[in-house]
Protein backbone atom coordinates (compact mmCIF):
# COMPACT_ATOMS: atom_id res chain seq x y z
CA UNK A 1 0.00 0.00 0.00
CA UNK A 2 1.29 3.51 -1.34
CA UNK A 3 0.75 7.01 0.50
CA UNK A 4 2.07 9.75 -1.50
CA UNK A 5 1.91 13.68 -0.95
CA UNK A 6 1.05 15.87 -3.45
CA UNK A 7 0.88 19.41 -0.74
CA UNK A 8 -1.56 20.67 1.30
CA UNK A 9 -4.19 18.09 1.58
CA UNK A 10 -4.61 16.42 -1.57
CA UNK A 11 -2.82 12.79 -0.72
CA UNK A 12 -2.92 9.76 -3.27
CA UNK A 13 -3.70 6.21 -1.10
CA UNK A 14 -3.29 3.39 -3.51
CA UNK A 15 -3.12 -0.55 -3.38
CA UNK A 16 -4.60 -1.98 -6.60
CA UNK A 17 -7.26 1.27 -6.57
CA UNK A 18 -6.32 4.59 -6.10
CA UNK A 19 -7.96 6.96 -3.73
CA UNK A 20 -7.42 10.97 -3.97
CA UNK A 21 -8.08 13.59 -1.00
CA UNK A 22 -8.95 17.14 -1.93
CA UNK A 23 -7.45 17.27 -4.85
CA UNK A 24 -5.91 21.15 -6.05
CA UNK A 25 -4.85 22.14 -9.27
CA UNK A 26 -1.09 23.78 -8.24
CA UNK A 27 -1.03 26.47 -9.94
CA UNK A 28 -4.12 28.18 -8.01
CA UNK A 29 -2.25 27.75 -4.97
CA UNK A 30 1.64 28.22 -6.12
CA UNK A 31 2.86 24.28 -6.02
CA UNK A 32 3.25 22.03 -8.58
CA UNK A 33 -0.34 19.66 -9.45
CA UNK A 34 -1.15 16.33 -8.42
CA UNK A 35 0.22 14.16 -11.09
CA UNK A 36 -2.00 10.89 -10.56
CA UNK A 37 -5.19 9.70 -11.98
CA UNK A 38 -7.84 8.61 -9.38
CA UNK A 39 -10.55 5.73 -9.44
CA UNK A 40 -12.19 7.42 -6.63
CA UNK A 41 -11.70 11.13 -5.24
CA UNK A 42 -12.90 12.86 -1.92
CA UNK A 43 -13.82 16.17 -1.41
CA UNK A 44 -14.20 17.54 1.59
CA UNK A 45 -15.49 20.67 0.42
CA UNK A 46 -16.01 22.90 -2.25
CA UNK A 47 -13.16 25.66 -1.96
CA UNK A 48 -10.75 25.87 -4.99
CA UNK A 49 -7.48 24.08 -3.28
CA UNK A 50 -9.60 21.07 -2.51
CA UNK A 51 -12.38 20.42 -5.11
CA UNK A 52 -10.05 20.03 -8.29
CA UNK A 53 -11.86 17.04 -9.35
CA UNK A 54 -10.62 17.43 -12.72
CA UNK A 55 -6.65 18.23 -12.32
CA UNK A 56 -7.14 13.63 -11.16
CA UNK A 57 -10.13 12.07 -13.04
CA UNK A 58 -10.31 9.69 -15.58
CA UNK A 59 -13.23 8.59 -17.25
CA UNK A 60 -14.04 6.41 -14.51
CA UNK A 61 -13.26 8.00 -11.66
CA UNK A 62 -15.75 8.19 -9.32
CA UNK A 63 -16.73 11.00 -6.94
CA UNK A 64 -17.83 11.81 -3.23
CA UNK A 65 -18.35 15.48 -1.78
CA UNK A 66 -21.46 14.86 1.52
CA UNK A 67 -21.29 13.24 4.24
CA UNK A 68 -23.13 10.00 4.47
CA UNK A 69 -22.48 5.69 3.76
CA UNK A 70 -20.73 4.50 0.40
CA UNK A 71 -19.59 1.83 -1.08
CA UNK A 72 -17.53 2.32 -4.44
CA UNK A 73 -15.21 -0.13 -6.37
CA UNK A 74 -15.71 -2.18 -3.13
CA UNK A 75 -14.32 0.68 -0.32
CA UNK A 76 -16.56 1.77 2.07
CA UNK A 77 -16.18 5.52 2.89
CA UNK A 78 -18.60 7.22 5.72
CA UNK A 79 -18.37 10.92 5.49
CA UNK A 80 -19.23 13.16 8.57
CA UNK A 81 -20.39 16.56 8.64
CA UNK A 82 -18.35 18.91 10.71
CA UNK A 83 -16.98 22.66 10.28
CA UNK A 84 -15.26 24.88 8.32
CA UNK A 85 -14.63 27.33 11.20
CA UNK A 86 -15.45 27.23 15.13
CA UNK A 87 -18.48 29.27 14.64
CA UNK A 88 -20.68 26.23 13.82
CA UNK A 89 -19.69 27.04 10.03
CA UNK A 90 -21.29 30.41 10.01
CA UNK A 91 -18.18 32.13 8.83
CA UNK A 92 -16.85 28.87 5.96
CA UNK A 93 -19.59 26.74 6.32
CA UNK A 94 -19.72 22.86 6.40
CA UNK A 95 -17.04 20.19 5.57
CA UNK A 96 -17.21 16.33 5.22
CA UNK A 97 -14.87 14.74 7.18
CA UNK A 98 -14.05 11.26 4.88
CA UNK A 99 -13.48 8.01 6.79
CA UNK A 100 -12.46 4.58 4.74
CA UNK A 101 -10.84 1.49 5.23
CA UNK A 102 -8.23 -0.39 2.49
CA UNK A 103 -7.24 -4.07 3.14
CA UNK A 104 -8.46 -3.68 6.95
CA UNK A 105 -6.53 0.06 7.80
CA UNK A 106 -8.78 2.41 8.69
CA UNK A 107 -7.77 5.78 7.31
CA UNK A 108 -9.18 9.45 8.37
CA UNK A 109 -9.00 12.75 6.67
CA UNK A 110 -10.34 15.97 8.00
CA UNK A 111 -10.14 18.14 5.31
CA UNK A 112 -10.17 21.79 6.75
CA UNK A 113 -11.20 21.18 9.87
CA UNK A 114 -11.92 23.96 11.96
CA UNK A 115 -12.86 23.04 15.17
CA UNK A 116 -12.34 20.12 17.73
CA UNK A 117 -14.35 17.54 17.22
CA UNK A 118 -17.49 17.00 19.04
CA UNK A 119 -18.30 13.91 21.10
CA UNK A 120 -20.50 12.69 18.37
CA UNK A 121 -18.08 13.20 15.68
CA UNK A 122 -15.81 11.31 17.45
CA UNK A 123 -18.33 8.53 18.18
CA UNK A 124 -18.86 8.08 14.59
CA UNK A 125 -15.30 8.26 13.05
CA UNK A 126 -14.60 4.92 15.52
CA UNK A 127 -11.45 3.75 15.52
CA UNK A 128 -8.59 5.33 13.16
CA UNK A 129 -5.24 3.74 12.60
CA UNK A 130 -4.04 6.88 9.91
CA UNK A 131 -5.29 10.26 10.40
CA UNK A 132 -4.72 13.02 7.95
CA UNK A 133 -5.18 16.40 10.38
CA UNK A 134 -4.74 20.09 9.02
CA UNK A 135 -2.22 21.93 10.98
CA UNK A 136 -1.66 25.20 9.57
CA UNK A 137 -4.55 27.64 11.23
CA UNK A 138 -5.87 30.20 9.87
CA UNK A 139 -8.12 28.75 7.88
CA UNK A 140 -8.40 25.03 10.14
CA UNK A 141 -6.71 24.22 13.11
CA UNK A 142 -3.64 25.06 14.59
CA UNK A 143 -1.04 23.13 16.28
CA UNK A 144 -2.87 22.90 19.54
CA UNK A 145 -5.58 22.15 18.34
CA UNK A 146 -4.19 19.46 16.50
CA UNK A 147 -2.83 17.63 18.86
CA UNK A 148 -6.05 18.17 21.40
CA UNK A 149 -8.12 16.24 18.24
CA UNK A 150 -5.11 13.77 18.16
CA UNK A 151 -6.20 12.47 21.48
CA UNK A 152 -9.54 12.49 20.91
CA UNK A 153 -9.34 10.43 18.25
CA UNK A 154 -6.10 7.91 18.97
CA UNK A 155 -5.33 7.07 15.83
CA UNK A 156 -1.73 5.01 15.44
CA UNK A 157 -0.24 7.42 13.02
CA UNK A 158 -0.82 11.38 12.45
CA UNK A 159 0.14 12.70 9.32
CA UNK A 160 0.23 16.78 9.44
CA UNK A 161 -1.21 18.46 6.29
CA UNK A 162 -2.50 21.98 5.15
CA UNK A 163 0.49 23.90 6.26
CA UNK A 164 2.79 26.30 4.43
CA UNK A 165 5.68 24.78 2.51
CA UNK A 166 7.57 26.47 -0.65
CA UNK A 167 6.08 28.45 -3.45
CA UNK A 168 2.56 28.13 -1.38
CA UNK A 169 0.44 31.32 -1.75
CA UNK A 170 -2.01 30.49 1.05
CA UNK A 171 -0.80 32.39 4.41
CA UNK A 172 -1.17 29.62 6.73
CA UNK A 173 1.33 28.24 9.24
CA UNK A 174 4.34 25.94 8.96
CA UNK A 175 4.85 22.83 10.17
CA UNK A 176 7.29 23.70 12.97
CA UNK A 177 4.63 24.41 15.95
CA UNK A 178 3.52 21.04 15.74
CA UNK A 179 6.85 19.15 15.53
CA UNK A 180 7.98 21.68 18.19
CA UNK A 181 6.98 18.89 21.31
CA UNK A 182 7.60 15.90 20.46
CA UNK A 183 11.00 14.09 20.31
CA UNK A 184 10.47 11.82 17.58
CA UNK A 185 9.03 12.11 14.08
CA UNK A 186 9.15 9.93 11.02
CA UNK A 187 9.91 11.86 7.81
CA UNK A 188 9.24 9.43 4.74
CA UNK A 189 9.41 11.25 1.76
CA UNK A 190 6.88 12.24 -0.80
CA UNK A 191 5.50 8.62 -0.05
CA UNK A 192 5.52 5.35 1.69
CA UNK A 193 5.23 2.19 1.09
CA UNK A 194 3.63 0.08 3.46
CA UNK A 195 1.82 -3.67 4.44
CA UNK A 196 -0.70 -3.59 7.21
CA UNK A 197 1.50 -5.62 9.75
CA UNK A 198 4.06 -2.59 9.56
CA UNK A 199 1.49 -0.47 11.45
CA UNK A 200 3.55 0.80 14.77
CA UNK A 201 2.13 -0.34 17.99
CA UNK A 202 2.69 3.00 19.78
CA UNK A 203 1.57 6.26 18.28
CA UNK A 204 3.74 8.34 15.68
CA UNK A 205 4.08 11.45 13.42
CA UNK A 206 4.75 10.49 9.85
CA UNK A 207 6.08 13.56 7.85
CA UNK A 208 5.83 13.77 4.05
CA UNK A 209 7.72 16.16 2.07
CA UNK A 210 6.87 17.73 -1.72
Amino acid sequence: MIIRWHGHACFEISNGRTIVTDPHDGKSIGIKPPQVKADLVLVSHGHFDHNSVKTVSKGSTKIISTVGKFEELGIKVKGVKAFHDNAGGERRGEISIYNFSIDGVNFCHLGDLGHIPTSDIVKSLGNIDILFIPIGNVFTIGAQDAWKTIKLLNPKIAIPMHYRVGGLSLSIQPLEPFLKNIDKVERVGNEIDFIPEDLPNDFEVWVFSL
